[in-house]
């Protein structure tokens, strides 16, 4: 890894009634081969309406140019080179070690920022001390009254789902409130609950790795705040998708329940669960010709495989659980 380019932060001043002591936000973008949306996503960023920002992007070993174009054209950029691909988990990770500010935004490269996001998201945290994230409001990229997530929800059965996805936008998204998590393409985590936390598991490498974030936060104590004017254009599925996706959300929707389901709403839920998990499989079979379906296979494998390493994981998380059991229940009976 080489050594980030630092540049000095804004100075402070005043955004969105935040005051002249408005804290930093370092928004870290994870980038693999990603050249073709960088342009987009770096020039919404410079177009923010907040001044106290820095951006950090992480590069996963690209072979497509993409450092030295953002060496070129984005020199404001922190770039933090690595050898080889981490993941977007790897890379948020060493992202929220290189940023120096108080919130930090995950961001994926192939977004498009609308000029309030960054304020928006860092007012929600300001306000509310007792929020650990802020979840922002995607929309579909090239369908932009359209949702790909009003933040993340989490059901009974182990399934976790984006608020309001493939929706129309008509305003039944736009009011802000307590939900149970923000969806890593574009969140906002104060670094006083990542310290407390712990970051992204980098077992997860990509997919889940911010339900089970969310997760790790709600039974810790930290609430995360949905603000919709935080508003960001996600090209879906551009640098992911496919068997891919099919493998790592097979495997890794079983890990987060292993490492973070409380056992009381295990036995209460575990039918609910295991008729979920059967559903998945038998959609999989029945489709077993493409390779999507088979990948899904292979990932609940490997999540069944890898279970008795997430519980031990799962010890220090449950034990060190600080939220009411009832409301934990409540979050995953949202809508």
């Amino acid at each position: 890894m080489t050594d980030p380019e630092r540049v000095s932060p804004a100075p402070a001043e005043k955004a969105g009634g935040i005051g002249v002591t408005a804290p930093l936000a370092s928004i870290i973008i994870p980038n693999w081969n990603g050249i073709d949306h960088l342009p987009g996503c770096l020039d919404a960023l410079r177009a923010q309406s907040y001044g106290r920002t820095e951006v950090v992007l992480v590069d996963n070993g690209s072979s497509d140019g993409s450092q030295s174009f953002v060496r070129e054209h984005y020199p404001e950029v922190r770039l933090v080179a690595l050898e080889r691909n981490l993941g977007l988990t790897g890379g948020n990770n060493i992202g929220f070690e290189a940023a120096t500010g108080e919130i930090l935004i995950s961001l994926n490269n192939d977004t498009e920022a609308h000029p309030r996001f960054v304020e928006a998201l860092v007012e929600a945290l300001t306000q509310r001390p007792e929020a650990g994230m802020a979840a922002a409001k995607m929309l579909l990229f090239d369908r932009r009254d359209h949702i790909h997530s009003a933040g993340d929800g989490y059901g009974t059965d182990g399934i976790p789902f984006n608020r309001g996805v493939w929706q129309r936008d008509e305003g039944q998204f736009d009011e802000p409130g307590w939900i149970f998590g923000g969806c890593g393409g574009a969140v906002a985590y104060r670094r006083a609950m990542l310290d407390d936390i712990g970051t992204f598991d980098e077992s997860f490498f990509m997919y889940c790795e911010d339900v089970d974030l969310n997760w790790r936060a709600q039974l810790a104590g930290w609430r995360c705040w949905y603000k919709p004017q935080a508003i960001v254009y996600h090209k879906l599925s551009a640098t992911g998708g496919g068997p891919i996706a099919s493998y790592y959300t097979g495997r890794n929707t079983l890990w987060v329940i292993a490492k973070n389901y409380p056992t009381p709403l295990l036995r209460k839920y575990w039918p609910a669960i295991l008729r979920a998990q059967w559903a998945v499989t038998r959609d999989a079979l029945r489709a077993w010709r493409g390779e999507a379906a088979r990948a899904r296979l292979r990932g609940q494998l490997a999540g069944v495989l890898g279970w008795m390493k997430m519980l031990e994981k799962r010890r220090a998380i449950q034990s060190g659980r600080r939220a009411e059991l009832d409301y934990v229940e409540s979050l995953i009976n949202q809508d």
